[in-house]
């Protein structure tokens, strides 16, 4: 082969690896954008799913762009806010515990007069068959906090029985209970102290 055909040949080979790898980032660009909308679109109706369980009833607005952030000891927090003629009825936001194989995160579901529509587990690592019972899937025992508040039952009951309280224990794992009780009880006083900014009604010059 003489030099000329070399080149030639050399030349078309680079040219060829070239068109393919253009061609692969191409289709690797469009298969992430593709896919990267429907996760977020996934995201977002799992997100809306556990803000149901926990928000029964109908609202006006679309609570996924209803929000406020807030500062909480957990760091910021999304509230978001369900809205019947204007006037948020309830709110709904995240709080974390701690279990005995870590982090607790619900997510709860308040009226604006600080009771309780419900609470769900949104992620957890505790024993399967002990600790899990937090999930409804499991027990019943989550749906106790319906329809309680930081003054029913008072604030010094607010822990299992096992500590003076009225929630229940589960047999052998008593500590994980408690760490979703105390994640509770935390996210009604977060409710109380800010009340006003989840609601909209706080006075302009407040801090």
């Amino acid at each position: 082969m003489n030099l000329a055909a070399l080149r030639a040949k050399l030349s078309y080979q680079t040219l060829l690896l070239g068109s393919v790898v253009l061609l692969t980032s191409g289709a690797l660009a469009l298969a992430s954008r593709t896919t990267g909308d429907d996760i977020q679109a996934a995201a977002a109706r799992d997100l809306k799913q556990s803000l149901s369980q926990v928000l029964p009833g109908q609202y006006d607005n679309d609570l996924l762009h209803d929000t406020i952030q807030l500062a909480s000891p957990d760091g910021d927090v999304t509230v978001y806010r369900a809205r019947r003629a204007g006037r948020v009825e309830a709110v709904v936001f995240q709080t974390a515990g701690h279990g005995y194989g870590g982090a607790i995160v619900c997510v709860m579901g308040v009226t604006r007069d600080g009771t309780l529509l419900g609470v769900r587990i949104l992620s957890h690592k505790e024993t399967p068959g002990l600790g899990d019972k937090i999930e409804p899937a499991k027990s019943r025992w989550i749906y106790a906090f319906d329809g309680k508040s930081l003054g029913d039952p008072p604030p010094d009951k607010w822990a299992v029985k096992k500590d003076g309280g009225v929630f229940d224990q589960f047999s052998g794992a008593t500590i994980t209970p408690r760490g979703v009780v105390r994640a509770v009880k935390r996210g009604l006083e977060f409710f109380a102290r800010d009340k006003a900014r989840m609601l909209g009604e706080m006075k302009e010059g407040s801090t």
